[in-house]
Protein backbone atom coordinates (compact mmCIF):
# COMPACT_ATOMS: atom_id res chain seq x y z
CA UNK A 1 0.00 0.00 0.00
CA UNK A 2 1.47 3.36 -1.06
CA UNK A 3 -0.03 5.59 1.63
CA UNK A 4 -1.72 5.37 4.99
CA UNK A 5 -3.51 8.20 6.83
CA UNK A 6 -4.30 8.68 10.48
CA UNK A 7 -5.89 11.47 12.49
CA UNK A 8 -4.51 13.49 15.41
CA UNK A 9 -1.43 15.63 14.90
CA UNK A 10 0.97 16.99 17.51
CA UNK A 11 0.59 20.74 18.02
CA UNK A 12 4.40 20.99 18.15
CA UNK A 13 4.47 19.75 14.57
CA UNK A 14 1.79 22.24 13.51
CA UNK A 15 3.71 25.15 15.06
CA UNK A 16 6.55 24.52 12.63
CA UNK A 17 4.41 25.45 9.64
CA UNK A 18 3.41 28.86 8.27
CA UNK A 19 0.98 30.43 8.99
CA UNK A 20 -0.17 27.91 11.63
CA UNK A 21 2.54 29.10 14.00
CA UNK A 22 0.61 32.37 14.40
CA UNK A 23 -2.41 30.59 15.92
CA UNK A 24 -2.93 30.30 19.67
CA UNK A 25 -2.28 27.04 21.50
CA UNK A 26 -6.04 26.52 21.95
CA UNK A 27 -6.60 26.86 18.21
CA UNK A 28 -3.78 24.45 17.43
CA UNK A 29 -5.27 21.88 19.77
CA UNK A 30 -8.55 22.14 17.86
CA UNK A 31 -6.68 21.81 14.57
CA UNK A 32 -4.74 18.79 15.78
CA UNK A 33 -7.94 16.74 15.85
CA UNK A 34 -9.00 17.86 12.38
CA UNK A 35 -5.75 17.32 10.47
CA UNK A 36 -4.36 14.11 9.05
CA UNK A 37 -0.90 12.58 9.10
CA UNK A 38 -0.36 10.63 5.91
CA UNK A 39 2.52 8.20 5.45
CA UNK A 40 3.72 7.83 1.88
CA UNK A 41 6.12 5.15 0.62
CA UNK A 42 9.29 5.91 -1.34
CA UNK A 43 8.62 6.36 -5.07
CA UNK A 44 4.93 7.28 -4.69
CA UNK A 45 3.26 10.49 -5.86
CA UNK A 46 1.37 11.83 -2.81
CA UNK A 47 -0.66 14.25 -4.91
CA UNK A 48 -2.42 11.44 -6.78
CA UNK A 49 -3.77 9.82 -3.63
CA UNK A 50 -5.86 12.50 -2.02
CA UNK A 51 -6.93 16.01 -1.92
CA UNK A 52 -6.87 18.81 -4.39
CA UNK A 53 -7.38 22.51 -4.16
CA UNK A 54 -9.42 22.19 -0.94
CA UNK A 55 -6.40 20.95 1.05
CA UNK A 56 -3.07 22.34 2.14
CA UNK A 57 -0.25 19.80 2.33
CA UNK A 58 2.80 20.19 4.59
CA UNK A 59 5.92 17.99 4.69
CA UNK A 60 6.60 16.75 8.24
CA UNK A 61 9.24 14.03 7.56
CA UNK A 62 11.31 12.86 4.61
CA UNK A 63 12.44 14.23 1.25
CA UNK A 64 10.07 15.05 -1.60
CA UNK A 65 10.65 15.97 -5.25
CA UNK A 66 8.13 18.52 -6.53
CA UNK A 67 7.33 18.88 -10.23
CA UNK A 68 5.80 22.14 -11.51
CA UNK A 69 3.50 23.04 -14.38
CA UNK A 70 6.28 25.04 -16.10
CA UNK A 71 8.55 21.98 -16.21
CA UNK A 72 10.69 22.97 -13.27
CA UNK A 73 11.36 20.91 -10.14
CA UNK A 74 12.44 21.33 -6.54
CA UNK A 75 13.53 18.97 -3.80
CA UNK A 76 12.13 19.79 -0.37
CA UNK A 77 13.54 18.37 2.85
CA UNK A 78 11.42 18.23 6.02
CA UNK A 79 12.53 20.82 8.57
CA UNK A 80 13.97 23.16 5.94
CA UNK A 81 12.73 26.69 5.34
CA UNK A 82 11.03 25.52 2.15
CA UNK A 83 9.05 22.94 4.14
CA UNK A 84 7.53 25.58 6.41
CA UNK A 85 5.06 26.56 3.68
CA UNK A 86 2.33 24.43 2.14
CA UNK A 87 3.37 22.38 -0.86
CA UNK A 88 0.14 23.15 -2.73
CA UNK A 89 -1.62 24.88 -4.33
CA UNK A 90 0.20 28.22 -4.32
CA UNK A 91 3.47 26.75 -5.59
CA UNK A 92 1.86 25.40 -8.76
CA UNK A 93 2.79 21.80 -7.99
CA UNK A 94 1.31 19.30 -10.46
CA UNK A 95 2.92 16.12 -9.15
CA UNK A 96 5.63 14.79 -6.90
CA UNK A 97 7.76 11.79 -6.01
CA UNK A 98 8.74 10.60 -2.54
CA UNK A 99 12.54 10.39 -2.51
CA UNK A 100 12.26 8.75 0.92
CA UNK A 101 9.34 7.56 3.02
CA UNK A 102 7.27 10.64 3.91
CA UNK A 103 4.94 11.97 6.54
CA UNK A 104 2.56 14.63 5.23
CA UNK A 105 0.12 16.81 7.16
CA UNK A 106 -3.12 17.56 5.30
CA UNK A 107 -5.23 20.53 6.42
CA UNK A 108 -8.58 21.85 5.22
CA UNK A 109 -7.70 25.12 3.46
CA UNK A 110 -11.07 26.81 4.06
CA UNK A 111 -11.02 25.91 7.75
CA UNK A 112 -7.57 27.43 8.22
CA UNK A 113 -8.62 30.61 6.44
CA UNK A 114 -11.64 31.00 8.76
CA UNK A 115 -9.47 30.61 11.85
CA UNK A 116 -6.83 33.04 10.61
CA UNK A 117 -9.47 35.65 9.76
CA UNK A 118 -11.09 35.52 13.21
CA UNK A 119 -7.84 35.34 15.14
CA UNK A 120 -6.22 38.21 13.25
CA UNK A 121 -9.27 40.41 13.72
CA UNK A 122 -9.34 39.41 17.38
CA UNK A 123 -5.73 40.56 17.69
CA UNK A 124 -6.65 43.87 16.05
CA UNK A 125 -9.58 44.30 18.44
CA UNK A 126 -7.44 43.49 21.47
CA UNK A 127 -4.85 46.05 20.38
CA UNK A 128 -7.48 48.73 19.84
CA UNK A 129 -9.35 48.13 23.10
CA UNK A 130 -6.09 47.67 24.97
CA UNK A 131 -5.07 51.18 23.97
CA UNK A 132 -8.43 52.47 25.13
CA UNK A 133 -8.05 50.65 28.46
CA UNK A 134 -4.72 52.39 29.04
CA UNK A 135 -6.56 55.72 29.04
CA UNK A 136 -8.96 54.78 31.85
CA UNK A 137 -8.66 53.61 35.44
CA UNK A 138 -6.69 50.50 36.33
CA UNK A 139 -9.72 48.84 37.92
CA UNK A 140 -11.58 48.69 34.58
CA UNK A 141 -12.94 45.13 34.08
CA UNK A 142 -10.68 42.85 32.10
CA UNK A 143 -11.32 42.78 28.39
CA UNK A 144 -12.53 39.52 26.83
CA UNK A 145 -9.76 37.26 25.63
CA UNK A 146 -11.38 36.33 22.32
CA UNK A 147 -8.63 34.04 21.11
CA UNK A 148 -8.98 31.66 24.05
CA UNK A 149 -12.78 31.38 23.99
CA UNK A 150 -12.69 27.99 22.30
CA UNK A 151 -16.26 27.23 23.35
CA UNK A 152 -17.86 30.37 21.97
CA UNK A 153 -15.65 30.87 18.94
CA UNK A 154 -14.85 27.22 18.36
CA UNK A 155 -14.19 25.88 14.90
CA UNK A 156 -17.59 24.23 14.90
CA UNK A 157 -19.38 27.50 15.68
CA UNK A 158 -17.37 29.46 13.14
CA UNK A 159 -17.94 26.92 10.36
CA UNK A 160 -21.65 26.15 10.79
CA UNK A 161 -23.03 28.36 13.55
CA UNK A 162 -24.39 31.89 13.66
CA UNK A 163 -20.91 33.32 13.13
CA UNK A 164 -20.21 31.30 9.97
CA UNK A 165 -22.17 33.65 7.69
CA UNK A 166 -21.02 36.81 9.40
CA UNK A 167 -19.38 39.13 6.86
CA UNK A 168 -15.69 39.53 7.61
CA UNK A 169 -16.20 43.28 7.81
CA UNK A 170 -18.49 42.73 10.84
CA UNK A 171 -16.20 40.45 12.87
CA UNK A 172 -14.12 43.11 14.62
CA UNK A 173 -17.24 45.15 15.39
CA UNK A 174 -19.00 42.09 16.79
CA UNK A 175 -16.09 41.34 19.12
CA UNK A 176 -16.05 44.95 20.23
CA UNK A 177 -19.79 45.10 21.01
CA UNK A 178 -20.12 41.91 23.06
CA UNK A 179 -20.28 42.62 26.79
CA UNK A 180 -18.98 40.08 29.31
CA UNK A 181 -21.31 39.20 32.20
CA UNK A 182 -20.39 37.08 35.22
CA UNK A 183 -23.34 35.03 36.53
CA UNK A 184 -24.10 32.74 39.46
CA UNK A 185 -25.99 29.46 39.76
CA UNK A 186 -29.70 30.20 40.04
CA UNK A 187 -29.55 33.51 38.16
CA UNK A 188 -32.48 33.92 35.75
CA UNK A 189 -31.07 35.42 32.57
CA UNK A 190 -34.24 35.65 30.47
CA UNK A 191 -37.79 35.15 31.68
CA UNK A 192 -40.71 33.76 29.70
CA UNK A 193 -43.15 36.50 28.66
CA UNK A 194 -40.69 39.38 28.91
CA UNK A 195 -39.52 41.56 26.03
CA UNK A 196 -36.35 40.42 24.27
CA UNK A 197 -33.44 42.80 24.70
CA UNK A 198 -30.22 40.77 24.42
CA UNK A 199 -28.66 37.83 22.60
CA UNK A 200 -26.48 35.60 24.80
CA UNK A 201 -23.64 33.15 24.23
CA UNK A 202 -22.30 31.00 27.07
CA UNK A 203 -18.56 31.40 27.51
CA UNK A 204 -18.45 29.25 30.65
CA UNK A 205 -21.04 27.49 32.82
CA UNK A 206 -24.31 25.66 32.18
CA UNK A 207 -27.94 26.77 31.95
CA UNK A 208 -31.38 25.19 31.62
CA UNK A 209 -34.21 26.28 29.33
CA UNK A 210 -37.73 25.86 30.75
CA UNK A 211 -41.27 26.73 29.71
CA UNK A 212 -44.57 26.83 31.61
CA UNK A 213 -46.95 24.32 29.99
CA UNK A 214 -50.38 23.87 31.58
CA UNK A 215 -49.13 25.24 34.87
CA UNK A 216 -46.16 22.84 34.93
CA UNK A 217 -42.54 23.90 34.39
CA UNK A 218 -41.09 21.76 31.57
CA UNK A 219 -37.35 21.57 30.87
CA UNK A 220 -36.71 22.02 27.15
CA UNK A 221 -32.92 21.95 26.94
CA UNK A 222 -29.61 22.16 28.77
CA UNK A 223 -27.07 24.65 27.47
CA UNK A 224 -23.28 24.52 27.73
CA UNK A 225 -20.23 26.57 26.74
CA UNK A 226 -20.56 27.78 23.15
CA UNK A 227 -24.37 27.54 23.09
CA UNK A 228 -26.48 30.63 22.36
CA UNK A 229 -29.93 31.67 23.48
CA UNK A 230 -32.33 34.61 23.34
CA UNK A 231 -32.31 34.93 19.55
CA UNK A 232 -35.92 33.89 18.90
CA UNK A 233 -37.51 36.92 20.53
CA UNK A 234 -35.04 39.27 18.84
CA UNK A 235 -35.56 37.83 15.37
CA UNK A 236 -39.35 37.73 15.53
CA UNK A 237 -39.92 40.83 17.72
CA UNK A 238 -41.95 38.65 20.08
CA UNK A 239 -41.98 38.02 23.82
CA UNK A 240 -39.54 35.57 25.36
CA UNK A 241 -40.99 32.06 24.88
CA UNK A 242 -38.90 30.38 27.59
CA UNK A 243 -36.96 31.02 30.78
CA UNK A 244 -33.19 30.47 30.94
CA UNK A 245 -31.66 29.86 34.38
CA UNK A 246 -28.00 29.27 35.20
CA UNK A 247 -27.32 25.79 36.62
CA UNK A 248 -23.66 26.56 37.34
CA UNK A 249 -21.78 29.83 37.81
CA UNK A 250 -20.13 31.10 34.67
CA UNK A 251 -19.65 33.88 32.16
CA UNK A 252 -22.00 35.05 29.40
CA UNK A 253 -21.34 37.20 26.36
CA UNK A 254 -24.23 39.59 25.79
CA UNK A 255 -25.12 41.48 22.61
CA UNK A 256 -27.78 44.23 22.60
CA UNK A 257 -30.78 43.80 20.30
CA UNK A 258 -29.88 46.54 17.82
CA UNK A 259 -26.33 45.17 17.49
CA UNK A 260 -27.66 41.62 17.09
CA UNK A 261 -29.99 42.70 14.28
CA UNK A 262 -27.34 44.72 12.46
CA UNK A 263 -24.42 42.31 12.80
CA UNK A 264 -25.95 38.82 12.99
CA UNK A 265 -29.62 38.64 12.01
CA UNK A 266 -29.56 40.41 8.66
CA UNK A 267 -26.43 38.69 7.28
CA UNK A 268 -27.66 35.25 8.36
CA UNK A 269 -31.20 35.31 6.95
CA UNK A 270 -31.56 34.87 3.19
CA UNK A 271 -34.91 36.31 2.09
CA UNK A 272 -36.46 35.03 -1.11
CA UNK A 273 -39.53 36.07 -3.10
CA UNK A 274 -42.33 33.60 -3.80
CA UNK A 275 -41.51 33.08 -7.48
CA UNK A 276 -37.85 32.34 -6.77
CA UNK A 277 -38.86 30.11 -3.84
CA UNK A 278 -41.15 28.10 -6.12
CA UNK A 279 -38.24 27.57 -8.51
CA UNK A 280 -36.06 26.30 -5.67
CA UNK A 281 -38.77 23.87 -4.53
CA UNK A 282 -39.16 22.65 -8.12
CA UNK A 283 -35.41 21.95 -8.07
CA UNK A 284 -35.71 19.75 -4.91
CA UNK A 285 -35.80 22.28 -2.07
CA UNK A 286 -38.36 21.63 0.68
CA UNK A 287 -41.13 23.92 1.91
CA UNK A 288 -41.07 24.10 5.72
CA UNK A 289 -44.19 25.45 7.46
CA UNK A 290 -43.45 26.56 11.03
CA UNK A 291 -47.01 27.49 12.08
CA UNK A 292 -49.24 25.52 14.43
CA UNK A 293 -50.66 22.25 13.00
CA UNK A 294 -54.15 23.79 13.07
CA UNK A 295 -52.96 26.54 10.71
CA UNK A 296 -51.00 24.16 8.51
CA UNK A 297 -53.88 21.69 8.17
CA UNK A 298 -56.16 23.90 6.09
CA UNK A 299 -53.83 26.45 4.52
CA UNK A 300 -50.48 25.18 3.37
CA UNK A 301 -48.25 25.17 0.33
CA UNK A 302 -48.19 21.97 -1.73
CA UNK A 303 -45.58 19.50 -0.50
CA UNK A 304 -44.79 21.43 2.68
CA UNK A 305 -43.84 19.69 5.90
CA UNK A 306 -44.89 21.11 9.26
CA UNK A 307 -42.53 21.74 12.17
CA UNK A 308 -43.91 24.41 14.52
CA UNK A 309 -41.46 27.09 15.62
CA UNK A 310 -41.60 25.85 19.22
CA UNK A 311 -40.37 22.44 18.07
CA UNK A 312 -37.73 23.54 15.56
CA UNK A 313 -34.80 22.85 17.90
CA UNK A 314 -35.95 19.25 18.21
CA UNK A 315 -35.73 18.87 14.42
CA UNK A 316 -32.05 19.70 14.07
CA UNK A 317 -31.08 16.02 14.11
CA UNK A 318 -33.92 15.01 11.78
CA UNK A 319 -33.68 17.49 8.92
CA UNK A 320 -31.22 16.87 6.09
CA UNK A 321 -28.32 19.35 6.01
CA UNK A 322 -27.59 18.52 2.38
CA UNK A 323 -31.04 19.78 1.34
CA UNK A 324 -32.29 23.35 0.94
CA UNK A 325 -35.33 24.52 2.92
CA UNK A 326 -37.68 27.43 2.28
CA UNK A 327 -39.32 28.42 5.58
CA UNK A 328 -42.64 30.23 5.84
CA UNK A 329 -45.47 31.24 8.17
CA UNK A 330 -48.32 33.74 7.79
CA UNK A 331 -46.40 37.01 7.94
CA UNK A 332 -42.74 36.00 7.96
CA UNK A 333 -42.31 36.79 11.65
CA UNK A 334 -42.26 33.25 13.05
CA UNK A 335 -40.48 31.88 10.00
CA UNK A 336 -37.70 34.48 10.34
CA UNK A 337 -36.98 33.12 13.82
CA UNK A 338 -37.01 29.55 12.50
CA UNK A 339 -34.77 30.47 9.57
CA UNK A 340 -32.25 32.06 11.91
CA UNK A 341 -32.21 29.03 14.20
CA UNK A 342 -31.73 26.66 11.27
CA UNK A 343 -29.06 28.79 9.61
CA UNK A 344 -27.38 29.07 13.02
CA UNK A 345 -26.99 25.27 12.97
CA UNK A 346 -25.59 25.16 9.43
CA UNK A 347 -28.73 24.37 7.42
CA UNK A 348 -29.22 25.73 3.91
CA UNK A 349 -32.32 27.79 4.54
CA UNK A 350 -34.25 30.60 2.85
CA UNK A 351 -36.99 32.80 4.31
CA UNK A 352 -40.12 33.34 2.24
CA UNK A 353 -40.24 37.13 2.18
CA UNK A 354 -43.53 38.40 3.60
CA UNK A 355 -44.82 34.91 4.37
CA UNK A 356 -48.04 33.43 3.02
CA UNK A 357 -49.81 36.78 3.07
CA UNK A 358 -47.38 38.12 0.47
CA UNK A 359 -47.32 34.85 -1.48
CA UNK A 360 -51.11 34.73 -1.83
CA UNK A 361 -51.09 38.17 -3.47
CA UNK A 362 -48.90 36.84 -6.29
CA UNK A 363 -51.02 33.76 -7.06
Amino acid sequence: MAAMAESSVSIDILRAFDPLGALSGARLEEFADLCFVERVATGSDPFLMRGGAEQLVFLAKGELLLLFADGGSETVLAGSQAARSALTPARGVVSGRAVTDLELIRIDRDLLDIMLTWDQLAEFDATRTGRLKALVQDDTPALPQWKVMSGVFSMSNLRTGAFSNLPSAHIAELLNRFARLEVQAGDIIVREGEEGDYYYVIEAGRASVTRLVGGVVVTLADLKSGDAFGEEALVSDAKRNATVTMKLPGVLLRLAKHDFVALLKEPLINKIKFEAANAKVAAAAQWLDVRYPSEYQYDRLAGAINIPLAEIRNAFNVLDKSREYVVYCQSGRRSSAAAFLLAHRGFKVFLLDGGLWAARKTE
